[in-house]
């Protein structure tokens, strides 16, 4: 064939593919797995941020946060979680995995002392379940269950019968209440599922555990009466400053930051104000109470 022929021949198949669509070999194959590769390349960098921490969402390994809590069962304040989980064996290494883990502990208190170790315990992860875990309490929708160093006590829905102010046995229930504030028994959450997942989202809060008859009023536990003065004593530097007591009066003799609309009591960190005012009180309350009917 000469030269002539071979350039009319190309300029033939030129003109013969002008406006033609350009395919892939082997069909849709190839650019269906290149748009299936992006897509899944898009939720793994999705799931992979959510997954991590947001080291930015108190608290953080930096804080040094206190809450009150209690347990209650039918009609009085069951006693507080013993050991500080401190403890060590003779090569110096923590006894308490839950606490090696999460830092997260008590002193016999009724205080929870939130100052994390790890991710484990900060940001959305600082919930009530971790410290609960630190001690082996299991508290599912429908039963609360003490380890046997804590007393072996177990109250179940359905099982545990509390004694109402008749005198007569009734059922009770598991609830938890979550207060903003320590010093405000009006303003709280209540939950009844999903108790471990309750979170820890400021300082100076308090949660109560309580099992009880169906109405029992919620009230803020023992130990919140006294927790700027019991979270003071867990050491010389806690990360705290002043803690914000909506109502209640400087304690004279100590340096304290002044919040408008608000005084302080030395030795913590500030709690958010709340819509409701109420007075520190110096007396433990009795507890949860029974409503009529």
């Amino acid at each position: 064939m000469g030269k002539a022929s071979s350039a009319k021949k190309v300029a033939r198949l030129a003109q013969k593919g002008k406006g033609r669509k350009v395919r892939f070999q082997g069909g849709t194959l190839f650019p269906a797995l290149i748009v299936g590769i992006a897509v899944f390349g898009a939720a793994l960098i999705v799931y992979s941020r959510a997954s991590i921490p947001n080291q930015n969402v108190p608290p953080t390994v930096e804080d040094h946060w206190h809450a009150s809590y209690g347990f209650y069962a039918c009609d009085k304040w069951l006693p507080d979680l013993q050991g500080n989980k401190e403890e060590k064996d003779t090569a110096g290494q923590l006894l308490s995995e839950g606490f090696r883990r999460t830092g997260i502990h008590s002193h016999d208190d009724g205080v929870m002392h939130w100052h994390p170790y790890s991710s484990e315990a900060t940001g959305r992860n600082a919930k009530l379940g971790v410290f609960l875990d630190v001690y082996g309490v299991k508290l599912s929708d429908t039963k609360l269950e003490f380890p046997a160093d804590q007393g072996g006590a177990v109250y179940e829905e359905g099982v545990t019968k509390c004694t109402d102010k008749d005198g007569k046995s009734v059922d009770g229930e598991l609830v938890v209440y979550a207060f903003d504030s320590f010093d405000n028994a009006n303003k709280y959450t209540t939950s009844i599922t999903n108790f471990k997942d309750v979170r820890l989202k400021q300082d100076g809060m308090a949660f109560a555990i309580v099992f009880a008859p169906a109405g029992t009023k919620a009230e803020l536990p023992p130990s919140a009466a006294s927790l700027p003065q019991l979270g003071a004593a867990d050491g010389s530097s806690t990360g705290q400053t002043t803690t914000t007591v909506v109502g209640a009066s400087t304690v004279p003799g100590e340096s304290t930051t002044t919040v408008a609309g608000a005084t302080t009591i030395p030795g913590e960190t500030t709690v958010p104000s709340v819509s409701t005012t109420t007075a520190v009180t110096t007396v433990a309350p009795a507890g949860p109470t029974t409503t009529a009917g």
